[in-house]
């Protein structure tokens, strides 16, 4: 599915209930992996994952391989989710009242999320011995 825009939520830190819509922004390439984009008051947390269910050796190859510095190197913060089904990361980053820098942003994390795991993924191709 080809993705046009991404809603940013607020929600409530101490109830996890969103409270209100703070904008809609334009996407690129790299949006089909976000899962959730909200405001939870201090920053921005965007979570992805690999947008398809992965294998079991896959699930910990993929984390072997996918490089976070990517992201810390552009000043964003990530950390990986080890609760959930797939791969999952969150990354975060400074809200502002400009739209444009929002967008920006939320532009250029999904071109480092495609970039990145589109990397991961030829890496891991033919390891299954290794992780089994």
């Amino acid at each position: 599915m080809q993705f046009s825009s991404l809603v940013l939520m607020e929600r409530d830190k101490e109830t996890n209930q969103f409270i209100r819509e703070l904008g809609s922004y334009e996407t690129s390439e790299g949006a089909e992996y976000v899962t959730k984009l909200y405001y939870d008051g201090d920053l921005v947390n965007l979570v992805f994952d690999t947008h398809v269910d992965v294998e079991e050796w896959e699930f910990t190859a993929i984390y072997d391989y996918f490089n976070e510095e990517v992201f810390t190197a552009k000043g964003y913060s990530i950390e990986a989710l080890d609760d959930e089904y797939n791969p999952t990361w969150v990354v975060k980053f400074k809200y502002s009242e400009e739209h444009m820098e929002v967008r920006e942003a939320i532009i250029e994390i999904c071109e480092l999320i495609k970039e990145e795991l589109s990397e991961v993924l030829t890496k891991i191709k033919g390891k299954e011995e290794e992780y089994k």
